[in-house]
């Protein structure tokens, strides 16, 4: 959701700010702005609704000279977007703060902080810890104590970036349940929500921990834990190159990030299979005592995530032959659970600060779970910090808010944990070396699918004009179709759903006409001819099918019904295969309808609150 950048140098910061709201801009957001303290000594603040390129002008209209600032973009979750709701706010003329996250007691405080005679200008819960900070620096003198009085009394997630005129020196930053990042420089030190703000002037971070407050001087940095005790966190350099977040030749980063897939897929299997066999001490040196008595394993994720998780538990009770339950993170945290003896948690998020899941975790560590396994794109996020085991996806930063190569490259790690997990349930080695076998495949077939892209581009042009569709898969196919809809409603706004395409006879077909576009993937495994079946009931009812098929799965184009043949896969395999035709016709129809493809309305890349 939100970005925070700061900086704190000898040379001016407002370049560096600017360039890394620009690089958080794939987080999704409504309004930006930036505050600095100048050489005389004042807070001097710029703030605009709308894109960071609006604040770039009136900044270079009107520059903001200083060492030391704080910056930020905000998507609304107090108050509507405007300059007034916008980031940073300030407690009087001396005091700015930037806030990622929701503060759940904030009305109880503003009330308070009113009847004491701080004057509000905005409709946010971050200017109430504006005052807030405020009230007790008039008490304690100090920035770093009065952030740290101030955080004691606030009930929900935050992420806080403070600078103050009196203490033009440094900035105060704190975290719970809302991740912060610093920067580590040479006579200069940086903070972000994200390092990849900041990979254009270090490589160089340190990770906070849940409750930790930093004090960041452009010399130093001094890190307290929540009990307020001086804590050593390491300092990790940052694995991929600045050019991960330029778009090279592709027209978005979606598009690029599609071509990635080959790449990024044979990343996340080197080093954790053989030619024959998984190597399960690549999910950490625990992996095989605790993999070893799990007798369930309960799937938590949401959006794309829940959907690899979807196809997860085909893969799990197929091959490891034990009970997978899959829910949506935001509905797991807020029931009673009954928990199965020996079950293993398995949270799924790209970023591994997504709230709910998180939230999720959490509770699960209380309610007895065995242990925790995260699949997870970000290292040094709070869920892999959290985890008891951990599969990093290796897919690299992903800018493109409409997920594609995370997709992917979670489902690879998923099916390296199934294997791992059934041979510890009697899977044999005959046919572990066979799936290993079709693992190794996947960049090649997906290779494959990427030189169908003009085609498919040919095809999108039927969806042009149309506001419906549906989309239908079979099996592990099934989850794959659910994604597809998905990628087509995120990026071109055509509203999109998908079913069991056993299930069109109970509802959806009552829908099917010539305007409504019907989406299909027919892999040739077990449920090829009921699917067919299926098929004949859309043509029946005057549907146009547009199906990506199995070169021998006999279906063929003919009138109403569009065919584009894909490779001959493994069934296991398939659901990553499968899903790439899908993200370029999502992709192409949105290019066709003149969508924001990397940034579609409403939405955000990082869901770090309810």
């Amino acid at each position: 959701m939100c970005g925070i950048v700061g900086a704190i140098s000898e040379r001016d910061v407002q370049g560096i700010l600017l360039e890394g709201l620009r690089r958080l801009e794939y987080r999704g957001y409504d309004s930006a702005g930036l505050a600095v303290i100048d050489r005389a000594g004042q807070v001097r603040r710029a703030r605009e609704v709308g894109k960071v390129a609006v604040l770039a002008e009136v900044i270079q209209a009107s520059p903001l000279h200083g060492a030391t600032g704080i910056a930020h973009t905000r998507w609304a979750t107090h108050g509507e977007p405007s300059q007034s709701n916008a980031h940073p706010h300030m407690s009087g003329d001396h005091l700015a703060i930037v806030h990622n996250g929701i503060i759940e007691n904030y009305q109880e405080l503003r009330d308070e902080l009113k009847e004491a005679g701080f004057e509000f200008t905005s409709q946010t819960d971050t200017e109430v810890v504006a005052h807030l900070i405020e009230r007790h620096y008039r008490e304690l003198g100090s920035l770093l104590q009065a952030v740290k009085a101030a955080i004691a009394q606030l009930r929900g997630a935050y992420a806080l970036a403070v600078v103050h005129a009196a203490e033009p020196d440094h900035l105060v930053v704190c975290r719970a349940g809302s991740p912060l990042v610093v920067g580590v420089g040479i006579g200069e030190n940086f903070i972000a929500s994200d390092q990849l703000a900041l990979l254009s002037v270090t490589d160089r971070f340190l990770f906070l921990e849940e409750g930790d407050i930093a004090d960041i001087h452009k010399d130093r940095i001094q890190v307290f834990d929540r009990a307020g005790t001086p804590a050593e966190r390491k300092v990790v350099r940052f694995e991929h190159g600045v050019d991960s977040t330029d778009k090279g030749p592709y027209r978005h980063f979606m598009l690029k990030e599609i071509y990635e897939q080959p790449k990024v897929i044979k990343a996340t299997m080197e080093g954790r299979v053989t030619d024959t066999r998984v190597l399960e001490q690549a999910l950490g040196t625990e992996a095989g005592r605790l993999l070893e008595n799990i007798r369930h394993v309960q799937i938590i994720a949401c959006g794309t995530s829940y959907h690899a998780g979807m196809v997860a538990r085909y893969w799990i009770e197929d091959l490891a032959g034990i009970p997978c339950s899959v829910e949506v993170a935001s509905e797991f945290r807020y029931r009673k659970h009954v928990v199965q003896p020996d079950t293993l948690f398995l949270c799924i998020s790209q970023s591994g600060e997504t709230a709910d899941t998180l939230a999720a975790l959490r509770q699960a560590k209380q309610a007895g779970f065995r242990a925790a396994l995260a699949i997870c794109n970000v290292p040094g996020s709070s869920l892999v910090r959290e985890s008891d085991l951990v599969i990093m996806t290796q897919a690299g930063p992903e800018i493109g808010v409409a997920s594609t190569k995370a997709f992917t490259t979670q489902l690879t790690a998923l099916l390296i944990f199934t294997l791992a997990l059934a041979r510890h349930n009697g899977l044999e080695a005959g046919r572990e070396a066979e799936i290993v076998a079709a693992i190794h495949q996947l960049p090649g077939q997906v290779e494959q699918v990427l030189a169908l892209d003009g085609e498919i581009a040919e095809l999108s042009r039927a969806f042009m004009d149309k506001h419906h569709s549906l989309f239908l898969g079979r099996g592990a196919l099934f989850p794959v179709a659910l994604e597809g809809a998905l990628k087509l409603k995120e990026i071109s706004y055509i509203h999109a759903e998908a079913y069991p395409a056993g299930e069109l006879k109970h509802g959806p077909l009552a829908l099917v006409d010539s305007e409504m576009p019907v989406v299909t993937v027919a892999p040739n495994n077990d449920l090829l001819e009921k699917l067919k079946s299926n098929l004949e009931e859309v043509r029946a009812r005057g549907g146009e099918l547009f199906v990506f098929a199995d070169k021998v799965a006999g279906v063929r184009s003919e009138d109403g019904i569009h065919v584009m043949q894909i490779p001959e896969v493994h069934d296991i395999t398939a659901p990553i295969v499968y899903t790439v035709p899908l993200q370029l016709l999502a992709y192409h129809v949105a290019v066709l309808k003149g969508t924001d493809v990397d940034q579609p309305r409403n939405l955000a890349k990082s869901v770090t609150v309810e």
